[in-house]
């Protein structure tokens, strides 16, 4: 297929398809990143040995799954011409989100009772690498709920159409991303120490 073919319309998706994924490649080599790191860092004699993540990232690993799972159902709705559930699942997969961060923050508030911080005197380099990890995700988890947001307030003002989904798809593989992203950094957080 020529990509120098087409309508505007048509070159005008595919570059943004095209940054999307651009953008999830740079992610995965970030995170690819940190990921190394830790594993690099883990012969250090200050590593913590057999530490438990706080059950609050169990549940936020849970809640995030079945956002994405509530926007899959969402994104085949819409195909089937079904606008009132298609914005009842948005709506839901756009608090399921927030939600997840909720749960996030109750997981940092697990590991400070745990008596570990960021920095200082109770600080310690294994926690300082979940800590990163887990914030650098929450801020995209952000970006995918504005772009959840969004896509919402389109759907129920009918700005979408089968002709004209772009956003709505653009979205829905951010969003997806960033949910397969969080399931690898919790298996690799709990199985790795």
């Amino acid at each position: 297929m020529d990509l120098t073919q087409g309508t505007l319309k048509d070159k005008q998706e595919r570059a943004k398809k095209m940054m999307l994924w651009f953008g999830i490649i740079s992610l995965v080599m970030s995170f690819a990143g940190l990921t190394s790191a830790f594993i690099v860092s883990s012969s250090r004699e200050d590593w913590l040995v057999n530490f438990t993540l706080p059950s609050a990232f169990t549940y936020s690993t849970l809640i995030i799954v079945l956002s994405s799972v509530l926007l899959f159902f969402a994104k085949q709705s819409f195909k089937n011409n079904k606008s009132v559930i298609t914005s009842l699942l948005l709506i839901g997969a756009f608090v399921l989100g927030i939600v997840f961060i909720y749960s996030q923050i109750q997981g940092f508030n697990q590991i400070i009772k745990s008596g570990y911080n960021f920095t200082g005197p109770t600080s310690n380099i294994t926690i300082s690498y979940i800590y990163v990890i887990a914030v650098v995700h929450i801020l995209h988890v952000l970006a995918g709920i504005i772009c959840l947001f969004v896509v919402t307030i389109n759907q129920l003002n009918n700005k979408y159409s089968k002709e004209n989904r772009l956003g709505f798809d653009l979205a829905s593989n951010f969003w997806h991303f960033v949910d397969i992203l969080w399931v690898y950094l919790f298996f690799f957080l709990y199985f790795f120490n």
